[in-house]
């Protein structure tokens, strides 16, 4: 059964943010996407102890001030915000960033698609695995 938890999206491009947004209304996800813009800005939200921790976190690799990787390298050190499962949904097709992602922990890192109807496709797959694991407390 799929969490009642939020979903962190970090993703500093506004028409991307959207689509996951969409995606997510039309596969009748209602969980509240909390969005944020950069690496940085997800530490401070997932730091703030009046924000609920998110059941999933959806991560941009390529943003600025801290990119996704240097995001994975805190949060993945960090005892209460580990467990917490990062699907990486990038453009980035670079063999390096999928290592490096991986070697962070990761749970999956998923290629976003241009045409929008394959995009929804990669959202059903996310909440797909969202809904079928077993995920810490």
């Amino acid at each position: 059964m799929r969490s009642s938890k939020p979903i962190l999206l970090v993703e500093d491009d506004q028409v991307d943010a959207m689509t996951v947004k969409r995606a997510l209304k039309e596969i009748n996800v209602t969980n509240r996407l909390d969005i944020v813009d950069d690496g940085e800005k997800a530490l401070a939200f997932l730091e703030n102890p009046e924000n609920e921790n998110p059941g999933i976190i959806l991560l941009d690799l390529n943003m600025p001030r801290m990119n996704g990787i240097e995001f994975l390298h805190i949060v993945k050190k960090d005892d209460m915000l580990q467990k917490i499962p990062v699907i990486v949904l990038t453009t980035s097709r670079e063999d390096q960033d999928k290592v490096d992602s991986f070697k962070l922990g990761v749970a999956g890192y998923m290629v976003k698609p241009v045409d929008y109807l394959k995009f929804v496709e990669v959202v059903k797959t996310i909440d797909l695995y969202w809904t079928l694991s077993e995920l810490p407390e």
